[in-house]
C-alpha cells in the first residue's frame, strides 16, 4: 500500500477527500445545493497566535525575539493568501452557480526560507533562523492552480505577502504586547482588578 494512504498526514488528506465525496453524494442523491472550495494557506489578523501554522509561528517567534523554526533545508514551498482574498473567493463561489471544486489560494510561491526572510524584513532584520529536522511526510511543494476560479468565478487574489503580512504583524504585536511599543524601554505592567 502506498505511503500516501498510510503516512502520518493520510488522515488529513483522506478526511478532506471524504468530505468532498460525501458532499457530492448529497448533491447528486438528495439534490442539496453545495459548493466545494479547496482552501490553501491563508493568513491575516485575528489568527490564533500559537496555532502551529507557519506564518503565525514565524511572526510570533520574531516578535518574541525567538529564532524562527525552519524544518529541513527550508526549500519546501508554500503559497500564502491574505484572508480578505479568500473571503472574496468564497463569496463569489457561494453566489455563483458552479459546484466546484475550486482551488482558492495565492499561486505566488515562497520557500520556507524566503518566508522567514520576508518576516525578517517586516519585523526585525536581525531575527534569527533555526533549522530543525524535517517533519515526516512534509509536502515539498504546495501551489494552487487557480485557473478554474479565474475563468468561472472571475476571482484571483489581489494582496501580496509583502502587503498583507504587515497587517497581520500589527495585529499580533498588539495582542502579544498590548499597548507596549517595541523598544520604548517601558517594561512596567499594570494590573487591573475585575
Amino acid at each position: 500500500m502506498s505511503e500516501q494512504w498510510t503516512g502520518v498526514r493520510s488522515c488529513y488528506d483522506e478526511g478532506k477527500r471524504t468530505a468532498e465525496t460525501l458532499t457530492m453524494d448529497y448533491h447528486r442523491g438528495a439534490s442539496v445545493e453545495v459548493r466545494i472550495a479547496r482552501i490553501f494557506n491563508t493568513y491575516g489578523p485575528r489568527m490564533c497566535i500559537d496555532d502551529g501554522r507557519v506564518v503565525s509561528n514565524f511572526v510570533a517567534q520574531a516578535l518574541r525575539k525567538e529564532p524562527m523554526t525552519v524544518y529541513g533545508d527550508g526549500k519546501q514551498t508554500r503559497s500564502f493568501q491574505y484572508v480578505s482574498d479568500l473571503v472574496e473567493g468564497l463569496i463569489r463561489l457561494m453566489e455563483g452557480e458552479h459546484v466546484g471544486p475550486f482551488n482558492l489560494g495565492n499561486p505566488g510561491e515562497f520557500t520556507m526560507l524566503e518566508l522567514a526572510e520576508v518576516v525578517q524584513e517586516v519585523i526585525d532584520p536581525n531575527a534569527k533562523i533555526e533549522f530543525k529536522p524535517n517533519t515526516e511526510d512534509d509536502p515539498h511543494k504546495r501551489k494552487p492552480d487557480i485557473s478554474k476560479a479565474k475563468e468561472l468565478l472571475g476571482w484571483e487574489p489581489k494582496i501580496s505577502l509583502r502587503k498583507g503580512l504587515p497587517l497581520m504583524v500589527s495585529d499580533f504585536r498588539q495582542r502579544i504586547f498590548g499597548d507596549h511599543k517595541e523598544g520604548s524601554g517601558n517594561s512596567k505592567t499594570t494590573a487591573s482588578s475585575s
